[in-house]
C-alpha cells in the first residue's frame, strides 16, 4: 500500500472532492467506508456521496455521550438522503467496567483516562466497522488544528491497515459553509451557537473569539493531545 500513497497524492492534486470520491469508489468497489461524525464537513461529504450514488459503507459512532442535537441530525440526515447510516456502539461490558473502576467522568482526571474512554467508546467500535474495508473517507481538514497540519489527501493508516482519504483536506471553513448553504444540507444547530467541532457532550464546549475551531474539544488539555485516537499519529507539516 505504501508505494501507492505518493502517486495517489500526485494524481489527485487539484482534483475536486467529488473526483476524489469517484476515484476510490471506482477502484475499490465494495471496500470503501465513510465514518461520519455528522459534523459540517462530514455532512458535505455525505451529500456528495448521495449525489454521486457512490457505493460507500456509511457509519457513525454512538458513544452514549452525544448531544441530543446530534441524534436529531442523524435522524434527519437518513430521511433526507435515503442512505442507511449504520450506528456502531461500544462494547457495553467494556464501558461498564471502565465506569466502575474509574468513574463516570474519568476523562477530566487525566489525559490517560480520557484516551481510555475514547478508545473504548470510539476506537474499538471503529475497528469493528472498518473490518474488511480497504479505504475510508474522513472529513479532516489541515487547517482544523495543530494536530492536522501535516495532512494530505491520501495517507496510509497503520492503525486500521487501510488507506485514509480526506476529500476536503484543502478546504477552508468558508468553502464548507458555502457548499452547505448552496446545497441546503442539514447541519447541527450547535454550529450556530459557537460549536465548530462537536463530539461528546461532556468533552465539547463552544469556542471563544480568536480560538481555533478544535479548541472546544477537551479544552482542559494541551493542543497537541487533542485527538481521540481514531486517527493514527499524523506526519509533521511538510512531510
Amino acid at each position: 500500500m505504501e508505494p501507492d500513497i505518493q502517486s495517489y497524492n500526485q494524481l489527485l492534486s487539484g482534483k475536486t472532492p467529488e473526483e476524489i470520491i469517484t476515484f476510490f469508489t471506482s477502484r475499490f468497489p465494495g471496500k470503501v467506508a465513510f465514518a461520519t461524525s455528522l459534523g459540517a464537513e462530514d455532512q458535505v461529504i455525505l451529500s456528495m456521496i448521495a449525489s454521486l450514488k457512490a457505493e460507500v459503507k456509511v457509519f457513525t459512532l454512538d458513544t452514549g455521550r452525544l448531544f441530543q442535537e446530534t441524534y436529531d441530525l442523524l435522524d434527519l440526515t437518513v430521511k433526507k438522503y435515503k442512505i442507511p447510516i449504520q450506528v456502531q456502539f461500544p462494547d457495553a461490558a467494556r464501558v461498564e467496567e471502565m465506569v466502575r473502576s474509574k468513574g463516570i467522568n474519568l476523562f477530566y482526571e487525566s489525559v490517560e483516562n480520557r484516551k481510555l474512554c475514547c478508545h473504548i467508546r470510539k476506537v474499538e467500535p471503529m475497528q469493528r466497522a472498518l473490518a474488511g474495508m480497504e479505504v475510508w473517507f474522513t472529513g479532516l481538514r489541515k487547517d482544523q488544528g495543530i494536530t492536522r497540519k501535516g495532512l494530505h489527501i491520501v495517507q496510509p493508516d497503520e492503525q486500521y491497515h487501510l488507506i485514509k482519504v480526506c476529500p476536503l483536506v484543502e478546504w477552508h471553513p468558508d468553502q464548507v459553509w458555502g457548499y452547505i448553504r448552496e446545497h441546503h444540507i442539514p447541519y447541527n444547530p450547535l454550529h450556530d451557537k459557537g460549536f465548530p467541532s462537536i463530539g461528546c457532550l461532556p468533552c465539547t464546549r463552544a469556542v471563544r473569539p480568536g480560538e481555533d475551531e478544535r479548541s472546544g474539544r477537551w479544552w482542559w488539555e494541551l493542543p497537541e493531545n487533542k485527538e481521540c485516537g481514531i486517527h493514527s499519529p499524523l506526519p509533521a507539516a511538510g512531510e
